[in-house]
């Protein structure tokens, strides 16, 4: 049976470190039921300063993650039964049942949004389901996406 691989697409991957090695999450990792690959959207933006954020398409305030190194990152992990994820307070409130329903999914990837949150063409070409921890806005999603990964 292949282990069950979640990809993380974080504009700091190196803080999900961690999980790694810390105590039954870390133990699946290590023992290889579970695998744990971390990716940079930087490392598909296509221009020399590696520019992963603009204005949101259509205008609106702040800034959202481009939508171009997104859908580089997530073609490049994708395979047929890839459910991708991304994290936002105006998803689904995450919950014990999700938990459960999300563990039968043998890839999962969680998209950290960022800034404003994600172009909206990312939402409606890419992503399975959105994902809440709560009723709170946080500075990006990296910190709810731990609680998914170790759940």
């Amino acid at each position: 049976m292949a282990p069950y691989r979640l990809d993380v697409i974080s504009l700091a991957p190196q803080a999900f470190a961690p999980l790694l090695e810390l105590g039954v999450i870390g133990r699946a990792f290590g023992a290889g039921i579970a695998e744990l690959h971390l990716h940079n959207p930087r490392d598909h933006a296509i221009d020399r300063h590696r520019k992963v954020d603009d204005v949101p398409y259509g205008g609106g305030a702040g800034m959202v993650l481009k939508p171009e190194p997104i859908f580089e990152a997530v073609e490049s992990l994708s395979r047929e039964d890839t459910r991708v994820a991304l994290m936002t307070p105006a998803g689904q409130v995450f919950n014990q049942a999700m938990a459960r329903e999300l563990s039968t999914v043998s890839h999962l990837v969680i998209l950290c949004a960022s800034y404003e949150g994600v172009d909206e063409r990312v939402v409606e070409s890419l992503i399975d389901l959105e994902i809440s921890i709560g009723d709170f806005v946080l500075t990006n999603g990296g910190l709810p996406a731990m609680i998914i990964v170790d759940a």
